[in-house]
């Protein structure tokens, strides 16, 4: 089994609502959404989220390394197997200065996903299967995805209504953005908990906000409300600095534009810079590199959140839903944001949660989903054929 045809298309979709934080306010979001058809006939999806300030990545950069990278020629499979191992040896033309590893990640997602749910296809397998195959450690079969809330730049009445909205819908868990200009944290964290309830598991992103000083200041300031952990509060440049948060206010951390592959984990390990790592599948580079950093928190003690990108679609909520459906132990559980943030979602299933942030776990082989051409066609700007 083989590629016949691989393109790589840039999509662009309006958000139904703004999404602001500290680093930066988003009213569309671009991604890439890679189709592969095998020598069989099997056609599979994936999807990638460049953002230039998570792992420096641009949209035509990112085509640009794809169509220089020999994709076509490293993935072949006879089984499931092989085409795991292909997915996981399947690497992009160098990155210049890319020091961390990780300037290819959302284009190597991607082309990931769209190899193994065209592969899980064709040879009769959901793509969660690949966890008790290379990580049984990490082996956890759910019936049921649980996903926590988000509070943006909600403020005033807006903020109150969501505090209270998230509690009786029976949310357990709500990330509060902070370190936002001209925003009183202290007074909208205070807010949030008094209408949420003391029960409601509360948790804050600073999206690098803060200097290593400002963060010790503003985490003792806060820390009174209740907070489960604090996601990255300083730069990437900053980490070093992590350490003493941690030591100083008492909260956890969370790395996640600072976790984006190996040596990125590696370095924070080593270093003691954090709590718990926030995985993404785009910005570590697709679902398999995504399972290996799950694989090294857990050796080293530490737990695990998987994130979303903002704005992604269908494809990759199916692709974190598959990861979080069979992943034991995670923290918390960020995405499948569907109808309730994309105009167009891309597939025929709608994968959003429900109440309470549930979501059934899903079945059928590959991802398990299916797109709407009709859609696709609607929100494409640019395709590009990799091979065929």
């Amino acid at each position: 089994m083989f590629p016949t045809a691989l393109t790589i298309s840039h999509v662009r979709i309006p958000l139904k609502r703004a999404i602001k934080h500290a680093s930066h306010t988003r009213t569309y979001t671009d991604s890439l959404l890679a189709c592969c058809q095998l020598s069989n006939g099997s056609i599979g999806y994936g999807e990638g989220l460049p953002r230039d300030y998570v792992t420096g990545e641009t949209v035509e950069g990112a085509i640009d390394l794809l169509k220089r990278s020999k994709i076509a020629d490293q993935l072949r499979a006879t089984s499931w197997p092989q085409a795991a191992a292909a997915a996981e040896a399947l690497t992009l033309e160098p990155v210049p200065g890319d020091q961390r590893g990780i300037g290819g990640n959302a284009a190597r997602c991607a082309i990931e996903l769209a190899w193994l749910d065209a592969c899980g296809k064709a040879f009769k397998q959901g793509v969660d299967s690949l966890v008790p195959m290379l990580a049984p450690e990490l082996h956890q079969p759910a019936a049921q995805v649980r996903y926590s809330a988000v509070i943006t730049s909600a403020k005033g009445r807006k903020l109150k209504l969501l505090s209270r909205l998230y509690r009786c819908a029976g949310f357990r868990q709500i990330k509060v953005k902070v370190g936002i200009d001209g925003y009183d944290d202290a007074a909208r964290l205070a807010e949030v908990r008094r209408l949420a309830g003391p029960a409601m598991a509360i948790r804050i992103d600073a999206n690098e906000a803060w200097s290593t000083e400002q963060a010790i200041v503003a985490l003792n300031n806060l820390k009174s409300v209740g907070l489960e952990w604090v996601e990255q509060p300083c730069p990437v440049a900053s980490d070093a600095g992590l350490a003493r948060v941690r030591k100083e206010t008492g909260v956890p951390v969370m790395l996640d534009e600072s976790l984006c592959g190996r040596l990125d984990a590696e370095a924070a390990i080593a270093g003691e810079l954090c709590d718990i790592f926030n995985l993404r599948l785009s910005k570590c580079g697709g679902f398999i590199p995504t399972l290996r950093l799950a694989q090294r928190a857990k050796a080293a003690g530490l737990r695990c959140q998987l994130g979303c990108q903002v704005g992604e679609t269908g494809v990759l909520s199916a692709a974190g839903r598959r990861f979080a459906q069979s992943v034991g132990g995670l923290a918390a559980v960020e995405g499948s944001y569907d109808r309730h943030l994309v105009k167009e979602r891309l597939t025929t299933q709608n994968l959003s949660f429900g109440l309470g942030g549930k979501a059934p776990a899903l079945t059928g082989y590959g991802l398990g989903i299916d797109l709407d051409p009709a859609a696709i066609a609607r929100v494409t700007v640019r395709r590009e054929v990799l091979c065929g």
